[in-house]
């Protein structure tokens, strides 16, 4: 028989004997005949169960809560109401109220000895742990009131230990599935048993805060901690609090509880905090984390102002080797060795994210070794979207580099920055440079040129070569009128970036990275105060921004110094706009006896090529027609009429 198995027998062993005792008492004292022998005999086979290990439910809740032998026996008089079915009776047969089958203090007081009046104080364990509920109808007295135990204490007498119902529907149980922890986060572990430990003997547990926006990697040391000390870890929203003063006290009450009946400790995901209004001593989540004394794990992006001990940790993804190490040991290296280094140079990901995109792909029971890392690279993509997608505009990369048409100078220079985002783990890690830089470790290039001169669609090229997501940066959705909110937004914004598979594009960047202007009020001061957070966080973003202007003396100079490529978009020349009505319109497209040489003297940007191509073909089509010289040049007096560009109507004529 296991341990579990014998507890229960002797746990319902003991229901038995301590029923049939106060079954006893109440009948003497409703006026049957009972021998006191009978009672003391009852009394004595059950204190020889309660002193057997492991102690009976009734014994150890006892223990836990602190309650006297006197409060322990008014606990089971309103629990046998739910455990004996005979008890309501003989209740009501003693309190001579055939009404009222619920026992009352004044009943306890009468059946037990050593009756201590201190029993019915909100501030003794049976109230002040909510383990009876008192029913006080008008003026009723207190001592006279019906009184009964509490659901989740009766089940916990019967042996059923489950979490309240109250606060099971509010929170998840954290489950991880990674086994072993990475080294720089081990020591993080260690770190925090240490000082859980040398605080044991105190009064109240320090809360352990854990900063920093990987909730992921924070919920898996928050887990392994707990099972260090044998707690189950529950997730809960710090938005689920209850606001109502007294709603949170019994709120707070029953967790404290639970925390007293189970072996749990609770994840409060405060993060949400950073965009709350109330953030007064006297808010929910303060009025928690100041009376709540149990383990707590605090997850919040930055220290928070506590009115209790807290102990920060700032917790960070896995390095790059350590994220190499996991994919290596996930992955069969002997058919694709490449994969892990690859895949860890690119994507900075959690162990949760690395587990689960290796399992879906593992699922699909790829054999091919290239496209198993293809598919890897691919999950990789898909895991970081969420983060950016409520950030930034995602672009639909099409454009290669047969599509770009610029001088050779401007194009190498594209090819470089793809090159560098390919060789960073090359020259930073394997080479040794990044033990010589704090920042400056990301890519970021600044595009100028007129519109429509091909900066976005270089962007898309290299994004596209490179197999990495594209993200237009929305400026209405970063800039705030609210003070701080626009370095939040930001912060937000490259933290989601940095975790791999984007590229960053801020269009018109002039309007987000203009110059520094002098201080005349308030609204300059902290305008300049976002530009200087951009400037900072710029350098050290790791993964490639790209900007992108019209107006390149716009922006401030200390951004221009901070930037590794600065490429000018020129307006094309003759040459470069015959090539790009060369590759205009697709290979599908009917085009018929268009003259490149006569286009090519239209003084126009790629931009405004590819609108010309778009409405020649629609009128083509409109037509029933190939695309012809007359549509061609019809459309092209639009773009100029458009552009409010002089029109000479012998250039637009066919010859």
């Amino acid at each position: 028989m296991n341990d579990a198995n014998y507890w229960l027998e002797n746990n319902e062993k003991y229901l038995t004997i301590v029923l049939e005792w106060l079954r006893l008492r109440l009948q003497k004292m409703a006026g049957e005949q009972v021998s006191d022998t009978e009672i003391e005999q009852a009394h004595a086979t059950m204190a020889e169960v309660a002193a057997t290990e492991p102690y009976p439910a009734l014994v150890s809740l006892s223990r836990r809560f602190g309650l006297s032998q006197f409060e322990q026996k008014v606990l089971l008089l309103c629990a046998g109401m739910e455990l004996d079915t005979r008890i309501a009776s003989l209740c009501a047969k003693a309190q001579n109220d055939s009404k009222s089958p619920y026992p009352t203090f004044a009943l306890a007081l009468s059946l037990f000895n050593e009756p201590a009046w201190d029993v019915v104080s909100p501030e003794r364990p049976l109230r002040y742990w909510r383990l009876i509920e008192i029913n006080q109808v008008g003026s009723q007295p207190l001592i006279t009131s019906a009184i009964k135990a509490e659901e989740r204490i009766v089940n916990y007498l019967k042996g059923l230990n489950y979490l309240d119902d109250r606060l099971a529907s509010l929170v998840m149980p954290v489950e991880t599935s990674v086994g072993i922890l990475p080294p720089s986060q081990e020591t993080i572990v260690e770190t925090i048993i240490d000082h859980l430990k040398q605080a044991n003997s105190a009064t109240h547990l320090p809360i352990i805060e854990l900063l920093g926006s990987d909730s992921s990697s924070k919920e898996l040391i928050a887990s392994h901690t707990a099972t260090v000390f044998g707690l189950q870890l529950y997730r809960l929203p710090s938005g689920l609090l209850p606001t109502p003063a007294a709603e949170l006290e019994t709120f707070l009450r029953l967790w404290q509880r639970e925390s007293i009946l189970m072996p749990i400790a609770i994840y409060l995901d405060a993060k949400e905090q950073e965009n709350s209004t109330n953030k007064t001593s006297a808010s929910p989540l303060n009025r928690f984390l100041s009376r709540y004394h149990n383990l707590l794990f605090l997850d919040t992006y930055e220290p928070t102002q506590l009115n209790r001990t807290s102990v920060s940790f700032d917790i960070t993804k896995p390095t790059a080797p350590e994220q190499q190490a996991a994919w290596t040991n996930i992955l069969d290296t002997s058919t694709n060795p490449e994969s892990p280094a690859l895949l860890a140079s690119q994507f900075n990901l959690n162990l949760s994210t690395i587990h689960k995109n290796a399992q879906l792909v593992f699922n699909q029971n790829i054999t091919d070794k290239n496209e198993l890392h293809t598919n890897l690279w691919n999950a990789c993509l898909v895991s970081t979207r969420p983060q950016l997608d409520n950030l930034a505009q995602r672009i639909d990369t099409k454009a290669t580099w047969d599509d770009i048409v610029l001088p050779s100078e401007e194009t190498n220079l594209l090819h470089q920055i793809a090159s560098q985002v390919k060789q960073r783990r090359q020259v930073y890690e394997n080479w040794g440079f990044q033990r010589r830089m704090n920042r400056g470790m990301g890519i970021s290039a600044l595009f100028a040129g007129e519109s429509g001169t091909g900066k976005t669609m270089a962007a898309e090229v290299i994004a596209k070569s490179l197999q990495l997501n594209l993200y237009r940066v929305d400026l209405s959705a970063v800039v705030s009128k609210y003070i701080g909110e626009t370095e939040k937004n930001l912060r937000k914004l490259f933290d989601a970036a940095e975790n791999g598979g984007a590229i960053l594009f801020f269009d018109e960047a002039d309007a987000l990275f203009g110059k520094r202007s002098e201080v005349k009020d308030s609204h300059d001061r902290y305008a300049n105060i976002e530009i200087n957070y951009l400037l900072q966080r710029i350098e050290s973003y790791q993964g490639l921004a790209i900007l992108a202007t019209n107006m390149k003396s716009s922006l401030d100079t200390a951004f221009l110094r901070r930037l590794r490529f600065i490429i000018n978009f020129p307006f094309p020349g003759k040459l470069e706009r015959k090539r790009m009505w060369q590759k205009v319109f697709p290979q599908e497209t009917p085009v018929e006896s268009l003259d490149l040489e006569r286009l090519a003297r239209l003084n126009l940007t790629g931009g405004s090529i590819h609108n010309i191509a778009i409405n020649a073909a629609f009128l083509a089509a409109m037509e029933g027609k190939a695309v012809t010289m007359q549509s061609v040049l019809t459309a092209a007096r639009t773009e100029f009429r458009k552009l409010e560009r002089p029109i000479n109507e012998a250039d637009f004529a066919v010859i």
